[in-house]
């Protein structure tokens, strides 16, 4: 069964950090890139990480970069999102995502952060 589970959401002060993880089964890894995309309630979703199947190219929009890190450990099937200096305007829930494992893209259930004092 292919899938992807995320965890490590939360809630966390203005300036804090938080570590999302994205643990893929069911398909080789290693061969797909992989998104994290959010959801602010009322807003469309938005791509904020993409990174290449090997790990080496990755891309983030201007709202995240230099906040936001995505990294890959393909011996374990997972993916990371490291988010420094979070924002109240990062509040949203975070979803794993594989572009091209299935049709329409593969995703997980997402995960709550809330970035409130």
């Amino acid at each position: 069964q292919v899938q992807l589970v995320e965890s490590g959401g939360g809630l966390v002060q203005p300036g804090g950090s938080l570590r999302l993880s994205c643990a893929a089964s069911g398909f080789t890894f290693s061969a797909y890139s992989m998104n994290w995309y959010r959801q602010a309630p009322g807003k469309e979703r938005e791509l904020v990480a993409h990174i290449s199947s090997a790990g080496g190219i990755t891309n983030y929009p201007d709202t995240v970069k230099g906040r936001f890190t995505i990294s890959r450990d393909n011996a374990k099937n997972t993916v990371f999102l490291q988010m420094n200096s979070l924002e109240p305007e990062d509040t949203a829930v975070y979803y794993c995502n594989a572009p091209r494992v299935v049709v329409g893209g593969l995703w997980g259930q997402g995960t709550q952060v809330t970035v409130s004092s």
